[in-house]
Order: structure tokens, then C-alpha cells, then sequence
């Protein structure tokens, strides 16, 4: 498929596929159609011919060439499934596209150091899963590390100590850099309540900006209603790019939770039939 990729993308190969399209030719009409030296002509045929997309037939003293569509339908094929991938996932662009705006408008009102202090930001989610099943997953550090990180990012500290003073610790990295965020637990009431602080560090360690989270969780018809609260204060300028992704962060960060905790809820539900 990479030969064939390669073959079509020069342009002159290009066209004489598509001559051929229309009916076999020898290397010298080809050469008078496409303007080039019938040296050129075959060098490029015979990259063709390599690739498995033309074939030649001996006519006497002529070479005629033709073209063949078995593998230029299965490139074809090849391609269309690229394309519907690529639709599938237009979500991803757009969360980019809303994200990178979000960083110019951060970026613009950025002007001094504090500049966000007081900006709150609330989510709401309906978890198919019982409140015990969601705590569990926020204060238990291999659960919580499941899914508390953006996409694409590796986890390689992640722990929420559910008591006053407990440690908050993300850190998690990409081929860029290491993110990392340290705070403290405020309050905590086991599958009801979790209070706590956390500062995104900067690559020198000082802070950017302090998140401080405010959690509820109560039963519902549907499993458990989560609540999270956030108010942000300490906010520099270069937090602004952070700041931009607060919103995107979290909602993605959230549905991520809510996958996590259903296939928990799934799982226990399967252990429970099995006993």
C-alpha cells in the first residue's frame, strides 16, 4: 500500500494513470500527451509497474501499457476508511480548535499577575454506579489514576489521601514535558464529600496557579449525582494557557470518570450473579 502511496504521488505518475484510465497506451503517446522524454515516460511506468498499477503487453515492435483497478480499489478502499476514521473522530479537532481560542482570549486578558483569582467553574455528571463505586475512584490511587489525566497523557503519580491534610499529587507526562500539581485535602466524608486544594507547578516548581475543589456525591435514580465545584486564586500570568483548558480538561477528564465507574459497576454486578 506504501508503494502504491508513493508511486501516485508524483504528479506526472499521476497523470499517466489517469491516461491509462481511458485506454492503454505505448510509452510514446505517453510521452507526447504528458510533454515529457520518452526516457522519463518509462522510468515512471516502470515505477508504476513496480507497484503492482500498470502492466505491460508486447505488440510487435510496440510496448503498450495499461492500467490495472484491483489494487487502486483496494487503495481506494484503504482511503475510505481513513476518511471515515477521520469523521468519526471530528470531535477531537474541534475540542483543539475550542481549545486553542480559548488559550488567545486567556492569553489576551492575561495581564497582570492574579488576573483569574476568583473564577469559578461547576460540572455536573449522572454516574451509572452507586456513591460507594465513585469515591472509590477518586481515593484510591490505582483507580483514580484510570482516569483522572488528560487524553494522550501518561500518569506517573496520582494519589488523593481521603483525610484532613492528606496528600493531593497528579503528575503525568507526554513527549513534551512533565505536568505536575501537589496540594492538601481539605475535608472528607466517606461517599458524600471531598474537599481539597491543588497548585499546577511550572517547570521550575512554583506555582501558576491553586484549584480548589469542592466534591458532592448523593444517590440518585440513575446511580450518583457528582457535583464539582472549582475556584481558582495564585493565578499567574503563563498559567493562562492552563486556565484555557480548565473547562475542556475537566469535561473530558469527567466522561472519562463516568466510563470508568460503569464498567466498574458492571463488573461488580457480574462478581455479585457469579456467588
Amino acid at each position: 500500500m506504501e508503494q502504491i502511496a508513493s508511486a501516485l504521488g508524483d504528479g506526472a505518475r499521476w497523470r499517466i494513470v489517469e491516461l491509462l484510465a481511458l485506454r492503454p497506451r505505448s510509452v510514446g503517446e505517453l510521452a507526447e500527451l504528458t510533454g515529457l522524454r520518452q526516457p522519463q515516460t518509462t522510468k515512471h511506468l516502470q515505477t508504476l509497474a513496480r507497484a503492482g498499477l500498470v502492466t505491460v503487453a508486447p505488440l510487435g515492435q510496440r510496448r503498450v501499457y495499461a492500467v490495472e483497478a484491483a489494487p487502486l480499489r483496494n487503495f481506494a478502499r484503504r482511503l475510505h476508511t481513513l476518511v471515515e476514521s477521520i469523521e468519526a473522530h471530528a470531535g477531537e479537532r474541534d475540542v483543539i480548535a475550542r481549545y486553542q481560542a480559548a488559550i488567545e482570549a486567556e492569553t489576551a486578558a492575561a495581564d497582570r499577575e492574579r488576573w483569574a483569582d476568583g473564577r469559578t467553574f461547576a460540572f455536573e455528571r449522572v454516574l451509572a454506579a452507586t456513591p460507594d463505586v465513585v469515591w472509590r475512584h477518586w481515593v484510591e490511587p490505582d483507580l483514580l489514576t484510570s482516569w483522572w489525566a488528560p487524553p494522550s497523557m501518561a500518569v506517573t503519580e496520582c494519589v488523593l489521601e481521603p483525610q484532613a491534610g492528606g496528600r493531593v499529587v497528579l503528575e503525568y507526562r507526554d513527549a513534551e514535558g512533565r505536568y505536575r500539581s501537589e496540594g492538601r485535602v481539605r475535608t472528607a466524608t466517606e461517599n458524600e464529600r471531598l474537599g481539597f486544594d491543588l497548585s499546577v507547578l511550572d517547570a521550575n516548581g512554583a506555582v501558576s496557579f491553586t484549584g480548589h475543589y469542592d466534591l458532592a456525591l448523593a444517590a440518585a435514580s440513575e446511580g450518583t449525582s457528582l457535583r464539582l465545584g472549582l475556584r481558582i486564586t495564585e493565578t499567574t500570568v503563563e498559567a493562562a494557557p492552563f486556565i484555557a483548558g480548565i473547562e475542556t480538561g475537566w469535561g473530558q477528564v469527567l466522561d472519562h470518570l463516568a466510563d470508568a465507574v460503569g464498567t466498574a459497576s458492571r463488573t461488580d454486578k457480574e462478581k455479585e450473579a457469579q456467588s
